[in-house]
């Protein structure tokens, strides 16, 4: 029940999604649909839960807790990319909730939290002159948030090279893709 209830979402939006969708979608009546879930609530929590508990399991991992700041803030940004090309549609619906409802704002809490994160990391970085001095931790983070999180715009499984995609990515984001001649 849960991914069709994401690709649902997120091809109708959230409040625009009745049980009625939802269970036309999965091919059974309504009431047929409420013996499986309790409602469209708990359905968007568990879709939002999927995508930020891989996310912040990112964080736990030994890569990301050990060595230098850079070196771990890359390891972070190459998994989120990871996450994002796994779990397309689950983190699709994680950057579409606005915080419309308590589940919403608790999804949006938790990016922030994310996002706080790699700024403490940048400012980390900074501090022990793996960055530049003049680097601002919260603009570097939202950028890189928003660079990883662009991918749901383009990003299509199966194409050719997105097995790279990742290591490439943090290689833009690390070393520029604009340079003089």
């Amino acid at each position: 029940m849960l991914p069709i209830a994401v690709a649902e979402f997120n091809t109708r939006g959230y409040d625009a999604t009745s049980m009625e969708d939802l269970a036309r979608a999965a091919g059974i009546t309504k009431s047929s649909f409420y013996n499986h879930v309790s409602g469209k609530e708990g359905l968007l929590r568990a879709g939002l839960e999927r995508a930020l508990d891989r996310l912040f399991a990112i964080l736990e991992e030994r890569q990301a807790q050990e060595g230098a700041a850079l070196d771990r803030l890359r390891y972070i940004i190459e998994q989120q990319v990871r996450v994002l090309m796994d779990e397309l549609p689950y983190v699709t619906l994680l950057l579409r909730v606005r915080g419309n409802t308590d589940v919403e704002r608790w999804a949006v809490a938790r990016r922030r939290a994310f996002d706080a994160t790699i700024a403490s990391l940048v400012a980390e970085a900074v501090d022990n002159g793996e960055m530049s001095s003049d680097t601002d931790p919260w603009l570097s983070a939202r950028l890189l948030s928003g660079t990883v999180n662009s991918l749901i715009e383009w990003y299509r499984p199966g194409r050719s090279g997105t097995e790279q995609l990742p290591k490439r990515i943090v290689a833009m984001v690390s070393d520029g893709f604009v340079r003089p001649a």
